[in-house]
């Protein structure tokens, strides 16, 4: 398959071709997703929660996403690889959001990176864009802004909100960003977003008229053990089902004293 690249990703949405996106977190995973056909895998943030148990997305430090990172970009052999900027690795200062977008790049081997912040942000995908790194922006509900927005709430509700996302919007395309993520907003100010910028739109929980959609790989799958599950996400199989039940197998097989059978001895 051929490789993906950041021209690759604008050029579909120039030809109206819709771009899926999931997140990866390692190498088995980004390997099975590659091979299917994904032209985005996302190394989110969201690492912190799937992978680690954290209650957010604000603990996972830059260390364990370059090694997530690192793990996804040695399964694919096509997909585009992004890699999330996690909090505070760019909003304290301007060198260093441009030293950990390099090492992202560097020691993490991700092709592009992912920053959250709209009008706030631009200054910050400016700087990282000028040194030749791609930058995928993400505006609306930005899950590193809980704590400001009394947690995982709908953004760009009302008139004023929904002019300030178009603002946010507009900045990161003139900053340089390549794409961005438009996360918890109203599916009509998404499609009107969509239609008023030059780079692709990547939804999540906004709505259909967005040039590509993103989904946590787990939600997806069914792997996700939570009760409760965003409204956006649909589940395409039921892998913890399958996975319970194997293990089920496993642990009767093994009680009973049929495994390892001859076949599975030296």
């Amino acid at each position: 398959m051929k490789k993906i690249t950041v021209p690759d990703i604008l050029k579909m949405k120039e030809e109206g071709r819709k771009i899926p996106v999931l997140t990866a977190y390692g190498f088995q995973m980004a390997r099975i997703l590659d091979s299917a056909g994904i032209p985005v895998l996302l190394v989110g943030d969201s690492a912190g929660m799937v992978e680690a148990g954290y209650e957010n997305t604000l603990p996972i430090t830059m260390d364990e996403m370059i090694y997530h990172t690192r793990s996804v970009a040695r399964g694919r052999t096509s997909a585009l690889v992004v890699a999330d900027m996690p909090f505070g690795s760019y909003q304290v200062s301007i060198s260093e959001a441009r030293k950990n977008a390099a090492r992202l790049v560097k020691e993490g081997r991700a092709e592009a990176v992912k920053a959250e912040g709209g009008v706030r942000a631009a200054d910050v995908v400016r700087a990282i864009t000028d040194m030749d790194i791609p930058v995928m922006g993400h505006i609306g509900l930005t899950p590193q802004s809980i704590h400001r927005m009394g947690g995982y709430r709908v953004q760009g509700k009302g008139k004023d909100a929904s002019e300030r996302l178009m603002d946010d919007a507009q900045a990161v395309q003139d900053a340089g960003a390549f794409a961005v993520v438009l996360e918890g907003i109203p599916a009509a100010l998404a499609k009107e977003i969509t239609a008023s910028l030059s780079i692709p739109t990547i939804g999540i929980g906004a709505g259909v008229e967005c040039d590509g959609q993103v989904l946590v790989v787990d939600d997806m799958l069914g792997l996700n053990t939570d009760s409760r599950l965003p409204k956006y996400v649909k589940k395409y199989a039921d892998l913890k089902g399958a996975i319970e039940a194997a293990a089920g197998e496993y642990i009767k097989d093994v009680t009973e004293g049929r495994f390892p059978a001859k076949e599975q001895s030296y």
